[in-house]
């Protein structure tokens, strides 16, 4: 095991839908999501299989391990392509599960996810976190949390969907610093998820700084990314609606890292920041506009990082 605590990870663990399509009970939390009756079909499910299927393409192309696993068709998991919510993986073999606000969302927990990996790779203990659910308090894994590993901070925007109690516990059994502020979009509706306004890089943080009105958790996120040397790159609240905040960083085998996101955030950019990103990483993107448009998540709530040990 190794002693350097990393930010990035080469393993993918990512989950081929079966019955992808628009959650009423998501919607009210979240405003990325459009109910469009053209896409809301069977062929909007097998789009959505489609774009998924590119998207592993383009990783393994580069050299990145995608573990995928297939949705079971019972029972119906309409969000089932976005597994970074309700699992994560850690360097020092913890395995973490989350509570989740959408009440179809909390089938999407699988245990034969963990069986498959246990095979390859070193799970010291479980953390089960779900029961928190009766009580109406939720963290939903990386969707909540922003975790900057090495430095041991977890960046988190409050929401119906991320209780600072248990952003909190997180912290204590994952010896992180909590780092909370709240963040609103142009409605002034809070942003359900933080990973959709920031990503975290190893050198630099993409981020929609004026959905932080709080000044004092404005100068408190700056300070935070001046002390652990981040390039701050800051995109527009239009562009963060076109999902140019939900990107993750991965690398491959060699040690190659890229920045993947959706060609809708691609596109979204202008050519500063993407000098301003290539400074620091590769960029990888790929189409997933059905996606996007019913699920409300992108690329980054797709992938869900394996940090454990490899066995052997």
């Amino acid at each position: 095991m190794s002693d350097q605590i990393f930010q990035t990870t080469s393993n993918i663990l990512m989950v081929r839908p079966a019955n992808f399509g628009f959650n009423e009970e998501t919607a009210a939390s979240n405003a990325f999501q459009s109910k469009n009756e053209e896409l809301q079909t069977s062929q909007g499910s097998e789009r959505a299989v489609e774009e998924f299927d590119d998207l592993v393409g383009k990783l393994q192309s580069k050299g990145v391990n995608v573990i995928v696993m297939d949705d079971t068709n019972e029972p119906v998991k309409p969000d089932a392509v976005f597994p970074n919510n309700w699992i994560t993986f850690h360097q020092d073999g913890t395995v973490i599960t989350y509570p989740m606000l959408s009440v179809t969302r909390r089938k999407e927990r699988r245990e034969d996810v963990i069986d498959l990996l246990i095979t390859d790779y070193f799970i010291a203990r479980k953390i089960e976190l779900e029961s928190y659910e009766e009580d109406g308090i939720m963290l939903e894994g990386t969707g909540s949390l922003i975790l900057d590993r090495p430095n041991r901070l977890a960046y988190a925007c409050l929401s119906p969907r991320t209780s600072l109690g248990l952003l909190n516990r997180f912290c204590e059994i994952a010896d992180f610093e909590a780092v909370p502020f709240h963040s609103v979009d142009g409605d002034g509706q809070e942003i359900y998820h933080t990973n959709v306004m920031m990503a975290l890089g190893e050198t630099f943080v993409v981020i929609c700084l004026e959905t932080v009105l709080g000044k004092e958790e404005r100068a408190l996120l700056l300070h935070k990314f001046k002390e652990t040397n981040k390039e701050i790159i800051e995109i527009t609240l239009e562009q963060m609606m076109n999902f140019a905040g939900n990107m993750l960083q991965v690398k491959n085998k060699e040690g190659e890292t890229f920045l993947v996101m959706s060609e809708q955030a691609y596109r979204s950019l202008d050519p500063s920041q993407i000098e301003q990103i290539e400074k620091h990483t590769s960029i990888l993107y790929s189409a997933i506009p059905t996606i996007e448009t019913l699920g409300g998540g992108s690329v980054r709530c797709m992938m869900a990082e394996v940090f454990l040990p490899l066995k052997g």
